[in-house]
């Protein structure tokens, strides 16, 4: 409406642009191509001192004395910290199991175990005086397999378990348990007219994230401290700091900066505890930043597992059983083992219908390095050996992989292993189609009229191949992810909304504590204010602990979760605004009471585009705030012996087509295409979408050809901790990635959404996998696939 009282409609060009279903772009992109973004190994105080952290060279041993006396003494130290100078007595923390000892304490469990700490001036003298520390070890007994884990008499790596998961495991060096039995898998299998069997090895991942760990510890003049640190949780991390420090979490400030990639690896602390130790020690700021060296062991990595399968199918196709033991190596301490073991086992049986299952999964402590959270999060090493099973069955039955795996596909209704029932869309069959139906990209891509483009050719610029020799495969995989936390955890969200005018401007300021890693939740919330509240501007306060918990930047969940939370909020920021319209403004026009009421375009407006009043007009001086939490549908958990339960929120599904060219005599692997089709449910910013999509694809081309964290059995050393012998997927590695994006609405979730970050991480490695197989007619039963597999030189 007019100043004059004349009414006004809103068109559909006056519609707030930059709303979900758009593609934005990050407000942080033009200062991260150009290197101008600050992140948190960038932070700077002027009087700061270095940490550097001390790391045993050992894998399992007693610890006979440590010496700091040559550290002190060296000029620019500040302070030298070991277990005996903690201040409290709880020394130990952990996500969900509290055993990891801030500083090594009595023995070393692990290779690279943080055992003392120094504050120095110089980062120079800090790693110098690290340097001087002396430490005697007595060289303990490994514990390095399954076998040395839980043989009768086995040495325990943790001599006196106290925690809530030891009652129902067999054996104290098994962390985590989880079996799930349904109907009858011996009877189903005398039903079958083909069994395959096969045992599968998944190689130790790291996140490889490009950003080292690092932050900055200030201490304050309320004997706090405020951390600024590159976390994927910050009240996760604020829950196990405060204890260790002796302070109230509310002395414990904590501000996100900039996060260099996560991938999971950040879930767990790493250098908090011990910039803060210092900070409070010498009164003095403390930053604290990984060399690469350092960041191999100062996060945990995904689990290396043994997965043994048998599969039986009658001779029309129809999958009878399946049986599995799923056995992950969780290295020295538990992280989240425990959940890892229960997505392992719960998304054990794949995409398929499958009645009569035996499962069994678990994880071991042993003296190899930690591992946990990864992107796939267990999923990701039972699709490897699921879907190589898959392919063995259509091969016996002489049937098309694609074909076998569309006749066995669930789809909404779906009755799980675990008795939970699939209850929003679930386009299995549909994935496999499109993916399927792709043209195939074109034959010999390396040659042209100059000759052969050796950046085409397996090897690539090794120039070791010429194209003699070379095989080309085609593989199909297709995987299932859960979405958000599981098997009963409080999973929510908290979301901080105001509305007020600055400058004749409605404003809108979201205020979470979601850490951004990349997974694009500062276009995401931004989107869903200007969508709820129909304003152009609005401003993402940083991320800390002053706000309530966003849960942790992981499980494909923070779109679901804390993007409902800021809906949520929003709205009700929305009724708070036509309330108040209503008292101003509604005895002057009956629209105000009986009419549907929208903000759009800095309006209020009716559903048919009458405009009744501007925003501003309605807000004056006074800010509309509010802070609330939002949750999902509950979960609860797994049965500990029948794995029953409905213990997951929201399901996600890709499938993956791989075409690789093979050199057969060198053993090399060119990926050309690793083409992608994958349910996103509702697209809130499609850019982003295909972003997230063709990464995950190219961590699962990661594992299946290259990434191996490489530990030695006989020392339970890491031989390769650096990227110089740790290899990665560069630009001249990735193949095209076209996405086929779906969008079938969950009615459960905010905007239909469904979390994608995950899904294309399972299905891309087996899919590789699949394809070397379809050129080689080889077995290759483990990743990565390294030359000496395709040669027989292994």
């Amino acid at each position: 409406m007019t100043a004059d009282g004349v009414p006004t409609t809103l068109t559909q060009g006056t519609r707030t642009k930059g709303g979900i279903g758009e593609s934005t772009l990050r407000p942080d992109g033009i200062l991260k191509v150009t290197g101008e973004f600050a992140y948190s190994s960038d932070m700077w105080h002027e009087d700061m001192l270095w940490g550097q952290i001390l790391r045993s060279t050992v894998a399992h041993a007693e610890i006979v004395s440590i010496d700091t006396s040559a550290a002190l003494a060296l000029p620019g130290v500040h302070a030298v910290l070991t277990h005996d100078d903690l201040p409290t007595d709880v020394r130990s923390y952990g996500l969900e199991i509290r055993d990891t000892p801030v500083l090594a304490h009595g023995k070393v469990r692990h290779h690279g175990e943080p055992v003392a700490v120094v504050a120095a001036d110089h980062p120079e003298t800090a790693r110098r005086a690290a340097a001087l520390i002396a430490v005697e070890y007595a060289e303990l007994p490994l514990v390095t397999d399954e076998s040395s884990a839980t043989a009768p008499g086995a040495v325990l790596v943790h001599e006196d378990r106290d925690d809530h998961h030891a009652g129902h495991v067999p054996h104290p060096n098994i962390v985590h348990r989880q079996p799930i039995v349904r109907g009858d898998a011996d009877a189903a299998a005398r039903r079958a007219d083909v069994i395959v069997r096969g045992e599968y090895h998944f190689g130790m991942q790291d996140q490889a994230f490009l950003g080292p760990e690092s932050g900055l510890a200030v201490p304050a003049d309320d004997g706090g401290v405020d951390l600024y640190v590159a976390t994927q949780w910050l009240h996760s991390d604020l829950r196990q700091i405060a204890p260790v420090l002796g302070l109230p979490e509310d002395k414990v400030r904590m501000t996100l900066s900039g996060v260099g990639g996560a991938f999971g690896g950040r879930e767990d602390l790493s250098m908090q505890i011990h910039a803060c130790l210092l900070a409070l020690r010498t009164g003095k700021p403390v930053k604290i930043v990984y060399n690469r060296f350092e960041s191999f062991f100062g996060h945990v990595h995904r689990h290396p597992a043994r997965l043994t399968y048998e599969h039986g199918a009658t001779k029309d196709g129809r999958l009878t059983h399946m049986r599995c033991r799923i056995v992950l190596d969780g290295g020295a301490y538990a992280s989240a083992s425990p959940a890892v073991v229960g997505n392992a086992a719960s998304l054990s049986a794949g995409p398929y219908v499958v009645d009569d299952v035996d499962i069994e999964a678990l994880a071991l402590y042993t003296n190899n390095p930690p591992c946990g959270a990864m992107r796939g999060f267990g999923a990701v090493q039972a699709c490897f050996a699921y879907e190589a099973q898959m392919d063995k069955l259509a091969d016996r039955l002489g049937m098309d992989p694609v074909e076998f795996r569309r006749l066995n596909a669930m789809e909404e209704g779906t009755l799980l292993p675990t008795g939970q029932r699939v209850d929003s869309p679930a386009p299995v069959a549909e994935l496999l189609r499109r993916v399927k139906a792709r043209p195939m990209p074109p034959e010999r891509q390396w040659e042209s009229s100059e000759g052969a483009d050796v950046r085409q050719l397996p090897g690539g610029l090794s120039n070791t191949s010429h194209g003699e020799g070379v095989v080309r495969g085609v593989g199909y995989a297709v995987g299932i992810k859960n979405v958000g936390f599981s098997e009963g955890f409080d999973d929510y969200s908290t979301a901080r909304v105001r509305l007020e005018s600055v400058g004749g401007e409605a404003v809108a300021t979201v205020h979470t504590a979601m850490a951004e890693v990349g997974q694009g939740g500062v276009t995401v919330h931004a989107q869903i204010a200007r969508t709820e509240l129909g304003v152009a501007q609005v401003t993402l306060h940083p991320a800390d602990t002053r706000v309530g918990s966003a849960g942790s930047t992981s499980a494909s969940r923070q779109t679901y979760v804390t993007g409902g939370a800021v809906r949520h909020a929003c709205a009700l920021v929305r009724e708070k605004v036509l309330e108040r319209g209503r008292r101003k403004f509604g005895a002057g026009h009956p629209a105000w009471a009986t009419a549907e009421l929208v903000l759009e375009d800095g309006k209020v407006a009716t559903e048919g585009g009458e405009v009744l009043a501007a925003l501003t007009d309605v807000l004056g001086d006074e800010a509309v705030e509010v802070e609330e939490e939002w949750r999902h549908r509950p979960t609860e958990p797994f049965d500990l012996r029948t794995g029953q339960g409905n213990g997951h929120v929201q399901y996600s599904f890709a499938a993956h087509r791989a075409v690789v060219e093979v050199d057969t005599e060198l053993g090399l692997v060119k990926v050309i295409e690793l083409a992608c089709a994958q349910d996103v449910g509702k697209a809130l910013n499609p850019l982003s979408v295909v972003g997230q999509i063709q990464g995950g694809t190219a961590q699962g081309l990661g594992i299946a050809v290259m990434e191996e964290i490489v530990v030695d059995p006989a020392t339970a050393k890491v031989r390769n901790p650096s990227f110089t012998d740790y290899l990665i997927p560069t630009i001249l590695d990735t193949p095209t990635i076209p996405v086929d994006v779906l969008e079938l609405a969950d009615e459960h979730a905010p905007y239909g959404l469904r979390g994608i970050g995950e899904a294309p991480t399972l299905s891309s490695t087996p899919a590789v996998l699949a394809a070397i197989r379809d050129a080689t007619g080889l077995v290759l039963d483990r990743t990565p696939v390294r030359p000496e597999h395709l040669t027989g030189t292994a």
